[in-house]
């Protein structure tokens, strides 16, 4: 399979075969969607850099304790592009893996992860429950809560905004932004 470059339905299937949980599933959605988003922004691989997205924690649900570790085994048997690997491992550095984020996807990746969750949470305290209705503020408000942001590290999401050269109400734009095209899938319509 030499020159193999999964299609979406390729990292979906993978995707469903190591991880059941709804959340995580949502969580998969609006990464990749912000991924399309922001590589369509930059003039980059919407379908690569989206699929990025998509698996970047195939191995979370069942492997949590080995995270991005056993993401790169099953990826190298499944004879993934190292490109991928490589993107998918850097989203999880100081945290879960030592591989330093160094292009644009994978400064992207390393953006957005925590920031979607975030952003989605920021999104279910709404009256609307939704983030078609939602700006940057409305997460920037959330923001130094300590209580309601407690499993977000807010320096990934501020070392990545600057990694990109972009402000963090930027990045939050766009964050929601890339949601927004995702939204039905996320669970983040909400009453609108």
């Amino acid at each position: 399979m030499t020159g193999y470059v999964p299609s979406r339905q390729d990292a979906l299937t993978l995707l469903k075969q190591y991880n059941k949980s709804e959340s995580l599933l949502k969580h998969a959605y609006a990464v990749e969607g912000v991924m399309r988003y922001l590589a369509r922004k930059a003039g980059e691989d919407e379908e690569k850099w989206g699929i990025i997205g998509l698996i970047h924690d195939l191995d979370y649900e069942m492997y949590p304790d080995q995270h991005c570790k056993m993401t790169e085994k099953i990826l190298r048997e499944n004879e993934w592009p190292e490109e991928y690997i490589r993107a998918v491992l850097s989203h999880g550095w100081g945290l879960a893996s030592d591989v330093e984020p160094v292009t644009r996807l994978e400064k992207t990746i390393y953006a957005v992860d925590e920031l979607t969750g975030l952003v989605a949470t920021s999104a279910l305290v709404r009256p609307a429950k939704s983030v078609l209705d939602m700006e940057a503020r409305s997460v920037k408000k959330k923001w130094n809560d300590k209580r309601f942001a407690a499993g977000v590290d807010g320096s990934v999401i501020e070392k990545g905004a600057s990694m990109l050269g972009v402000s963090l109400d930027e990045l939050i734009t766009d964050c929601i932004m890339g949601m927004r095209e995702v939204a039905e899938a996320t669970g983040l319509k909400g009453t609108l």
